[in-house]
């Protein structure tokens, strides 16, 4: 982080400064067939074009939200919706249950992730809080308990030493390291359904219920551009690896690939005839998983195309996660499952 004194500045900044644009102000919709601004090192061949479905994870009361890898791929955690406020810790390679955190939450866990470090699990729910544990040792580290309502969404910047967190009353920042907070960057916003942070760790976006879309100077705390993106909430973003494209889901359908260097909207991809709930990239670039009520898909983000979709869930899918080495796919749903899905 460049200026930790400048955020840790930060009570609460408003966004009255922010320019909001259109979608088509963004910059005049592109054609769907001009090229996305993607990380292309090697052709789609189809490799997730007929995925095998490798395991069924079953532990799960209620519905499963969140997925997240560990750095090696060896562990995936997942949180329980609902009144299941449990977080299961999975052996992806045996595909069985490795360890458990019981009420890691008093109510949903809307998000979960392990830090690119691997040391920290951090999770967030409708109880408000956040909580953090140690991987290495198991131990319970921290509770944050300052935001006021529903924690929606989590990020941490690539060096593992802050942590974002999106809720219904705005965005805050914490200081992983010495595990307290650092800034509110905004307060009931249009309530925050979203955050992802840049490969350099130098930008924050945001995705609102109503479909905003803001992008923020994560060391100075301001709003550097903000634009109606979506009609509907934007329940998922993502950056791609090289940073110069934000790819955003919305409850309105559609997926949307955003290039940042030329301000342009590059890509829509219509296949969901439901909400869109969560999205993931693959580690080469080329490839997106989406999850929403009708089912999984994956997409070739290189020509926009719809590679396949997913019908193991017999509900609604809710969360979707690539391992790091890009083999295997975790989907999860309201069904109360885990599926491990491999490569071809």
């Amino acid at each position: 982080m460049r200026s930790k004194r400048k955020l840790s500045k930060l009570i609460i900044l408003c966004c009255t400064t922010a320019i909001i644009l259109s979608s088509a102000q963004f910059q005049g919709l592109a054609s769907k067939n001009a090229p996305a601004i993607l990380d292309t090192t090697q052709q789609v061949t189809g490799r997730f074009a007929n995925p095998q479905l490798l395991y069924t994870l079953r532990a799960h009361s209620g519905t499963v939200k969140s997925l997240a890898f560990s750095p090696e791929g060896r562990v995936l955690a997942s949180g329980g919706g609902d009144n299941d406020g449990h977080i299961y810790l999975w052996d992806t390679v045996k595909g069985r249950k490795k360890g458990i955190v019981n009420r890691a939450h008093k109510t949903a866990v809307e998000s979960l992730l392990i830090s690119p470090d691997g040391q920290n699990l951090i999770s967030c729910s409708n109880d408000n809080s956040i909580n953090i544990w140690n991987l290495r040792n198991n131990e319970f580290l921290r509770s944050f308990v300052a935001h006021s309502t529903n924690v929606m969404s989590l990020a941490v910047t690539p060096d593992s030493k802050v942590l974002v967190s999106g809720a219904i009353d705005g965005i805050r920042v914490w200081d992983l390291l010495q595990r307290r907070p650092l800034a509110t960057l905004v307060k009931y916003d249009n309530l925050i359904h979203s955050v992802a942070i840049s490969p350099d760790g130098q930008t924050l976006a945001s995705g609102d219920s109503k479909g905003v879309i803001k992008l923020w100077n994560l060391s100075t705390g301001k709003v550097i551009r903000g634009y109606v993106a979506h009609s509907d909430a934007v329940s998922s973003l993502i950056f791609s690896q090289n940073g110069q494209t934000l790819i955003s889901a919305s409850r309105d359908r559609t997926i949307r690939l955003w290039n940042l260097n030329a301000a342009t909207l590059e890509r829509t991809l219509t296949g969901h005839s439901d909400w869109v709930n969560a999205i993931a990239v693959h580690p080469n670039g080329e490839i997106l998983a989406s999850a929403g009520r009708d089912g999984a898909k994956i997409w070739n983000l290189t020509t926009g195309e719809l590679v396949t979709s997913l019908y193991a869930h017999t509900d609604w899918v809710s969360a979707v996660a690539f391992s790091p080495d890009g083999q295997t796919l975790a989907t999860g749903g309201f069904d109360k499952r885990v599926y491990l899905w491999k490569s071809e």
